[in-house]
């Protein structure tokens, strides 16, 4: 079995690279949603397209608003994403070991708590600016976020009365273990989950 630091940097390594093609493949449809080409200029059929996206991502100008609070307004993003980060490091992607970067007992309150430190990033980035738009801007943005995570933290006790286990491998064995999966056995429950996730504001 691998060290967890080179776990995690495997995995990070995975999940950007899923994110980046899973954001070029919204590019291609929705270019052929609007009977347009879509990225096809980096590599063979734009499939370099996401390595460009991040290179040209690392090479811009940072710009910090005049009268900002530079360090709050560069730690903020960095928060949002840290958080993003770090809930797939409980979250099972097979049935070895190697697939896992950690088992918690508490997997589930670890995934809960840390996706809702997301908030923090938002709100730290219209506070930094010093503008009273962006304020409001994340502050409405907060208020739907804290919203939406009220029904789905509500959703997720079904799946936590039938497995008995706040673990997510647990959860998952107690899936593989009974005849029917969780979505079949709590519906409305996984149709809550399934709405109540944030939309782009």
């Amino acid at each position: 079995m691998k060290p967890s630091s080179l776990r995690i940097l495997e995995g990070l390594r995975v999940l950007s690279g899923i994110v980046a093609y899973l954001v070029l493949v919204e590019r291609k449809v929705l270019a052929f949603m609007q009977a347009r080409l879509g990225p096809n200029r980096v590599g063979p059929w734009g499939l370099f397209q996401p390595l460009a996206d991040g290179l040209k991502l690392l090479l811009k100008e940072d710009i910090v608003p005049a009268g900002a609070d530079k360090f709050v307004f560069l730690i903020a993003p960095v928060s949002s994403v840290v958080a993003a980060f770090t809930v797939f490091a409980v979250i099972p992607y097979g049935p070895s070991s190697p697939l896992i970067i950690t088992d918690l007992n508490v997997g589930l309150l670890f995934v809960v708590a840390v996706s809702s430190l997301g908030i923090y990033g938002i709100i730290l980035g219209g506070w930094a600016s010093n503008s009273h738009y962006p304020l409001l801007g994340s502050l409405r943005s907060a208020a739907q976020l804290v919203s939406y995570e009220i029904p789905a933290g509500m959703a997720l006790v079904g799946v936590l009365l039938i497995s008995n286990s706040l673990s997510l491998v647990e959860i998952v064995k107690a899936q593989e273990a009974g005849r029917f999966w969780n979505v079949f056995l709590q519906p409305v429950g996984f149709f809550i989950f399934l709405r109540n996730q944030p939309q782009p504001v």
